[in-house]
């Protein structure tokens, strides 16, 4: 009991948050998403007077989960069920707690609904906004908005999305310790810091050894070879590494350019990736290898993808819909 109350609510959310970096090696994005919605929970139970955690019992995390139902997603509800579920493992690890409450609660049902893609046609119209570059000569760091050169890295970025399926977060990390451009692959550090190799193809491979002879070189002198910029690959237009906030603002100006009107995002070009790569005839457990997923369920959704691109095939094209 002197454990129990030597902390209290929100100190023991830190000393989790620390053992998931420190202990677990967990990424920094996903220790601050576990901070959030434990925070979150944390507020829940403390407007129903309760001060500690062993008081928190299975009836306070389903009645949380059931409050955040109407506005958030079945994803968003189980993710924070299984953020229940280790925080409240941990506790009792630490004896704080004499039993998991979140335990035994059920995860909500997932949402059908299947991610987007783009179609060969879109990928060609993304990828001309700023294609020409690719076929020009050097680049001129001087220029107004340094448009040019940021448009060689957008190339770039855009084939090493589409041609890996690399997550966002693991192309804004990616260093150049990283490349094997010569061998035809990149090293990539994924979720849980475990490590995976993605084969790299020809055009992705062309567009970022450009990036690295003409731009990159020019855009770390505007940060005057700040030593946390000179291993990251791709730099923003301050010459500084490059952010989930900033990849995601990139691709966005270059889907509006475009003129697509899809809602997409950087993790758009990875589903794209997964599809395509299973409508060429790449088998599942393959695919599992290439995205970096751990079990092969996250990887079948994307055949839900291809049997309905089929059925819409069928549809159009036989006699006898």
């Amino acid at each position: 009991m002197e454990t129990v109350l030597k902390y209290g609510l929100y100190e023991w959310i830190d000393i989790f948050l620390r053992h998931l970096q420190l202990e677990r090696g967990y990424s920094s994005n996903t220790v601050v998403s576990y901070g959030t919605d434990l925070r979150i929970f944390s507020e829940f139970i403390e407007n129903r007077n309760i001060s500690s955690w062993h008081q928190v019992s299975r009836e306070h995390v389903e009645a949380f989960l059931q409050k955040m139902s109407s506005g958030l997603s079945k994803s968003t509800q189980s993710r924070r069920l299984s953020v229940l579920r280790s925080f409240f493992k941990f506790l009792k690890r630490e004896g704080v707690v004499s039993r998991n409450p979140a335990k035994n609660v059920r995860f909500p049902k997932p949402d059908r609904a299947l991610p987007k893609v783009l179609s060969i046609e879109e990928l060609k119209r993304l990828f001309g906004v700023c294609g020409e570059i690719l076929s020009g000569g050097d680049v001129d760091v001087e220029s107004p908005e340094t448009s040019n050169i940021l448009a060689l890295r957008d190339v770039a970025i855009l084939e090493c999305l589409y041609g890996t399926g690399i997550r966002a977060s693991e192309l804004t990390g990616l260093k150049l310790e990283n490349l094997r451009l010569d061998a035809g692959y990149i090293t990539v550090r994924g979720k849980g810091s475990k490590e995976r190799i993605a084969p790299i193809g020809e055009y992705a491979i062309d567009a970022l050894k450009k990036y690295l002879d003409q731009v990159r070189p020019k855009l770390l002198l505007k940060a005057g070879r700040k030593q946390v910029a000179d291993s990251y690959v791709f730099l923003n237009n301050r010459g500084e590494p490059l952010s989930r906030q900033g990849l995601w603002k990139i691709i966005k100006g270059l889907v509006r350019k475009a003129g697509i009107k899809k809602r997409i995002s950087p993790h758009t070009l990875r589903h794209t990736f997964a599809t395509h790569m299973l409508e060429h005839g790449a088998d599942l457990k393959s695919l599992q290898m290439l995205l970096g997923h751990a079990s092969i369920s996250s990887t079948q959704i994307y055949t839900h993808l291809v049997l309905a691109h089929l059925k819409e095939i069928h549809e159009t094209y036989h006699p006898r819909p």
